[in-house]
C-alpha cells in the first residue's frame, strides 16, 4: 500500500510528526470533498473580518454551497494515513486507520503515576506491538 502525503498542510484536517523513542511517526488526516456538492474540501467556518478559519468551530463546513456538518460526525468518517518506523522492532511501515482518538493509560516519568490521555493507537505490521500517537498537551 502506498500512502498518497499531502502537498500542504491546507489539504489537512491534522498533520504530526514526531520521534517515538527509537521510532518516529508522520501522520495525516486529509479533507474530504462535501458529500452535498461533492465540489469543495470542507473544512472549518472562516471568520468574516479575518479570513483564517475558526480553530475551536464545532462543525465543518463547504465553502461552495455552505452544508454544514458536525465535527464530530465529520471527524468519524475520515481515515488517518501513518508513515512510521516501529520504536520496538525498527521496522518501517504504512497503515491507514479510522480517525478515532481513544482513552489509553500510560506511565508519567516526571510525576512518576499513570495518567489518561486520549491517542490515535495502531499496531506495528511486523511485531504487533501497540504505539500511540498522543493529543499534544498544554
Amino acid at each position: 500500500m502506498s500512502l498518497k502525503e499531502p502537498t500542504s498542510i491546507d489539504e489537512c484536517i491534522y498533520f504530526t510528526q514526531r520521534s517515538i523513542g527509537e521510532g518516529k511517526v508522520k501522520a495525516w488526516v486529509c479533507k474530504e470533498k462535501c458529500p452535498k456538492c461533492g465540489k469543495a474540501l470542507m473544512g472549518k467556518p472562516k471568520d468574516e473580518k479575518t479570513g483564517k478559519p475558526k480553530i475551536r468551530a464545532k462543525e465543518y463546513q463547504c465553502p461552495e454551497c455552505k452544508y454544514i456538518a458536525e465535527k464530530d460526525e465529520y471527524e468519524s468518517t475520515l481515515k488517518a494515513q501513518i508513515k512510521y518506523t516501529c520504536p520496538y522492532c525498527i521496522c518501517d511501515g504504512e497503515i491507514e486507520i479510522p480517525f478515532k482518538r481513544k482513552k489509553v493509560q500510560r506511565f508519567n516519568e516526571d510525576r512518576g503515576k499513570k495518567e489518561t490521555v486520549e491517542a490515535i493507537r495502531f499496531q506495528c505490521s511486523k511485531c504487533k506491538k501497540d504505539i500511540d500517537i498522543t493529543k499534544k498537551m498544554k
